[in-house]
């Protein structure tokens, strides 16, 4: 433990500390993350580059008191570290340690849990009139990066709260000038601009020189505050707020007074701060991209390769973007602000003409795929299936009731593991199969995902195709471009007695669990159109049922199959396996299916109990190892 970060409990004794003291903090506080983080792996980049803003936020203001809504909150193990988790930092996104995220349930300086972007301004905004309502002289201050400053909400947030002027509101902007995908839009141009424009640059000159004395010390008391007075009225100052900045956000000596004099002002504020990803580790200030969310490394040495030797699914997608889009020239990719995550840095290269990065904008993506599909194109959206959910209405309006040719690459579905629940793609199957024109399918391997993207791309119609995080099974993609037929499922294994009807990652989990109970296995592929023919011969030839999903079971794929077998006046024994109804929190993927019985055994296990079969001693022997 350092000798300064050692004191820190809380920001009470932060507070204690004097200004001269902060500096030599900020070095220990970072290292200690870069330390902690290399040993349990999480984000990086975006941590290391908010060391002193974390500070000085905290210096100045009286939290939790008042409110820190951190936007996305992937930047805020700093905060975490000196709101008293510094000797929990080894938990981080471990099963029952603390999260990579705020969370009201972990520590009441976490105001407002987030995961999402563009969130914070909406509700600091709530927080402010909620402490005027109760006529408390509380401040409400909202840490937004420029990547998230790209959603609408964040706009309709400043527009709603540019017309308050006597509550205790700051919007800072944190300007990395780098969010997980390289910045874009005339927003990233316009803040570019702001920060390198001539005039700004004369004016502080100017002020220098002409300024009379009396002038010039209040300026040095106000520091980059006057700054902010010398510049010309900037966009957010037409939406009402007081606009500052920009400042350096690595300057204590700037970043602190200036917090110190916003306090004492009252109306909507707007901070804007110049911080660098990366910042203080050389490594991660060259590829801040690389160093976002690594696992364990060694931060002597750096990230290494991986070793592995399978594809991921995103590999997989992204492969496939290419060679359709090589296949077909009315093929156009979409990304939401993740061309990384999402596998798309190759097909950018190749095709740069036919990819839109459109930021982080779900909605917006969604609907500028259904104008182009108006059109004649070919979009394809590649999303994270937790992502989409921010862009519903626009799927269902925009896309499905005009029946539209949008093929969706569905990313993360299921459990994503450190994350936890605010990235966990558990939701699409259920949210998916009940708009009318969809298609629905889940990839159980890394082949069937590419045959299964292309049978969307093809349908001439909305189509999702959902596959979850990591690396597959280890089946090589065929090269070919080839389909599977639609809303057709595959029977993997004859058994007996019980049908196991898996869909997408469910399937190998299946197998094994029938060869102890010599169950038949079909590989379901499609939610929608479900393949009525083979759940109505399954359950003619079987005596009991059985839908294994990675999904809730609320609404999932397991409810299509009972409400086709009601449809159908079939009566048999149904066991719906998948997520229950409650929200996964962080720890290892394969621990979280084993917690909710979604591993081979524990899936052995249900059919047992559901269906009180007796267990032979061989397989009792597998379920107790």
């Amino acid at each position: 433990m350092t000798n300064l970060l050692q004191k820190i409990n809380s920001p009470t004794d932060l507070r204690l500390m004097s200004r001269h003291q902060l500096k030599p903090l900020a070095d220990e506080l970072r290292q200690y993350v870069l330390d902690s983080v290399s040993k349990t792996g999480g984000h990086l980049s975006s941590n290391l580059g908010t060391v002193e803003l974390t500070l000085a936020l905290h210096y100045v203001f009286n939290t939790p008191e008042d409110r820190l809504v951190w936007d996305v909150g992937h930047q805020t193990y700093p905060h975490k570290i000196l709101t008293g988790r510094r000797d929990q930092m080894h938990t981080l996104r471990q099963w029952e340690g603390i999260s990579g995220f705020p969370r009201r349930d972990e520590s009441e300086y976490d105001t407002f849990g987030t995961a999402h972007s563009s969130t914070s301004i909406s509700a600091a905004l709530g927080m402010a009139l909620a402490a005027r309502t109760q006529g408390k002289d509380r401040h409400a201050v909202a840490i937004i990066g420029d990547g998230s400053m790209t959603a609408g909400m964040a706009f309709e947030a400043l527009n709603n709260a540019g017309v308050y002027d006597d509550i205790n509101l700051l919007v800072v902007l944190n300007d990395n000038d780098m969010s997980i995908s390289p910045p874009v839009g005339a927003l990233n141009r316009y803040l570019a601009r702001l920060m390198s424009g001539k005039f700004y640059a004369a004016a502080r000159n100017v002020g220098k020189s002409v300024l009379p004395s009396p002038v010039l010390e209040l300026a040095k008391r106000f520091e980059e505050h006057a700054k902010g007075m010398l510049v010309p009225a900037t966009m957010f100052e037409e939406f009402g707020f007081n606009y500052i900045g920009p400042i350096d956000g690595h300057d204590l000596d700037s970043l602190i007074p200036t917090l110190q004099n916003i306090k004492q002002l009252k109306g909507p504020q707007f901070l804007h701060v110049v911080t660098k990803k990366g910042q203080g580790y050389k490594l991660a200030e060259a590829d801040p991209v690389l160093y976002h969310g690594p696992g364990k490394f060694n931060p002597a040495e750096g990230i290494k390769p991986s070793a592995s030797t399978k594809q991921t699914y995103t590999q997989v997608f992204g492969q496939w973007l290419c060679d359709m889009a090589a296949a077909d020239q009315k093929l156009i990719g979409i990304t939401p602000a993740m061309r990384e995550g999402s596998g798309m840095v190759e097909f950018e290269k190749q095709f740069p003409q036919r990819y839109y990065d459109v930021g982080i904008a779900e909605q917006h993506s969604v609907t500028f795929a259904a104008g182009l599909a108006c059109e004649g194109l070919k979009p394809v959206v590649a999303i994270y299936s937790t992502f989409l959910q921010r862009a519903y209405d626009q799927l269902i309006h925009d896309v499905a009731l005009q029946n539209l040719d949008v093929t969706f690459a569905l990313d993360r579905a299921g459990l994503v593991g450190a994350d936890g629940a605010t990235h966990a793609g558990n939701y699409d199957l259920a949210y998916l199969r009940c708009i009318p024109n969809m298609v629905v399918m889940a990839a159980s391997d890394e082949n069937e995902c590419r045959q299964m993207l292309t049978t969307g791309y093809h349908h001439p119609g909305p189509a999702a195709i959902r596959y979850p995080r990591g690396t597959g099974i280890g089946v090589t993609p065929d090269t070919a471009l080839s389909s599977i037929p639609l809303g057709k499922a595959e029977l993997r294994r004859q058994g007996s007695n019980i049908a196991i009807m898996a869909f997408g990652s469910m399937l190998q989990p299946a197998l094994k669990a029938a060869e102890a109970l010599d169950a038949t296995v079909v590989n379901m592929r499609f939610i929608k159109p479900l393949d009525q023919e083979m759940v109505e011969q399954l359950a003619a030839s079987h005596d009991m049922l059985v839908t294994v999903e990675e999904g809730c079971v609320m609404g999932g794929a397991g409810s299509a199959v009972a409400e086709a077998m009601a449809a159908a006046c079939i009566s048999k024994p149904l066991l719906l396996l998948g997520l229950p109804d409650k929200f996964i929190d962080h720890g290892d993927p394969g621990l979280l299916l084993k917690q909710c019985g979604l591993d081979a055994p524990g899936i052995e296990t249900s059919i047992r109990q559901r269906f009180n079969l007796v267990v032979k001693p061989a397989a009792k022997l597998a379920v107790n190892q």
